[in-house]
């Protein structure tokens, strides 16, 4: 294993954008874009979320109030997030500000080619008004797609994460899955180390949006990850679990 760190280090350094041709990438071979938004079925099930104009119970807490008060809380009370809150954490974290073409959008957080590779899949377990279950995020709608309903999925969750039982303990886990095609398109070889870098922007954009709605969070990179790609049903190829949150009043 330690002669094999050098190998496993080079995905670190940025050595391989020197290496590829980018005159020959999918974009610069003029092939459309991937969507910004995973696609989903006319009929599917969605629940609107509460938009910017009707946050009322939101706090306004200051930057430097939110960086100095930043720290992983892994006990959370048993008390619910609210609609509203939710959907602040979630326009904090992936919100949509702008769409400018089919394949790009600028967001609440910065991204490499502003390719934004990453959907939001959420573990409900205590959100007023949502029964516990599996969701997803439509970012470009500002809904909430209900993948799967399960009374069971605090069990599942802790489970896929090796028994870290704060992960169904709390209000909401956030589940971020990439779809890497997305930042591939532009990229090739060079999109999965930015792809690194993207997910880190958006887990602490979550970790300082907390501050505002009394709650504290856990980032989590440490999973099975064929039970968590099967907790959110996707396909692990093409696209597949890269982090976790657990959310939760403190």
């Amino acid at each position: 294993m330690e002669n094999s760190l050098p190998q496993f280090r080079y995905f670190l350094k940025d050595s391989i954008r020197q290496k590829i041709n980018f005159r020959m990438t999918d974009q610069s071979e003029g092939k459309p874009p991937p969507p910004i938004e995973k696609p989903f079925r006319d009929d599917s099930l969605r629940i609107d979320l509460v938009t910017k104009e009707h946050w009322h119970h939101i706090s306004n807490v200051g930057i430097i109030t939110a960086i100095e008060n930043t720290k992983s809380h892994r006990h959370f009370k048993p008390a619910a997030l609210s609609l509203e809150e939710l959907s602040f954490l979630l326009w904090a974290t992936q919100g949509i500000k702008n769409v400018t073409s089919n394949g790009t959008a600028y967001r609440t957080v910065p991204s490499a080619g502003c390719r934004h590779a990453f959907e939001t899949y959420l573990c409900i377990l205590n959100v007023e008004g949502l029964k516990r279950g599996i969701y997803r995020y439509l970012p470009i709608e500002h809904q909430l797609l209900i993948e799967r309903e399960s009374e069971n999925i605090s069990d599942e969750i802790i489970e896929a994460t090796f028994h870290q039982s704060f992960t169904g303990r709390g209000a909401v886990t956030f589940i971020w899955a990439v779809i890497p095609y997305r930042m591939e398109w532009r990229y090739h070889l060079a999109a999965h180390k930015v792809i690194a870098i993207d997910i880190g922007h958006v887990c602490q954009n979550l970790y300082l949006a907390c501050a505002a709605v009394g709650s504290g969070t856990c980032a989590v990179g440490a999973y099975h990850q064929e039970l968590m790609d099967n907790l959110i049903a996707v396909d692990g190829e093409n696209e597949f679990t890269i982090y976790l949150a657990a959310v939760g009043k403190i």
